[in-house]
């Protein structure tokens, strides 16, 4: 019988896109299939990046354009750990 779970960090992973100009978290497939932008972000609990992917896939993108896929990528991980912590209890 373990007496703690051998687990040190949780693991994530969300898509965010560019769809009508505006950065997105968790599109859905009429927003993805025609998104301007496509990227994957995974990460950990706590912050680390696992993996990151990003396509052009209607245009070129931006820094800032970036940028702002990188923080909404961050803050679905963050919800997505809280929901992992309290499972986990």
């Amino acid at each position: 019988v373990l007496k703690s779970l051998p687990i040190t960090d949780t693991i994530s992973a969300v898509s965010c896109g560019v769809f009508g100009n505006i950065p997105v978290l968790d599109l859905d497939y009429a927003e993805d299939s025609k998104a301007e932008v496509d990227a994957n972000f995974v990460m950990t609990g706590k912050g680390q990046i696992i993996e990151i992917q990003g396509t052009g896939e209607a245009r070129p993108f931006s820094k800032d354009e970036f940028s702002a896929l990188m923080q909404l990528a961050e803050k679905g991980i963050q919800e997505l750990t809280a929901l992992q912590q309290k499972a986990i209890g």
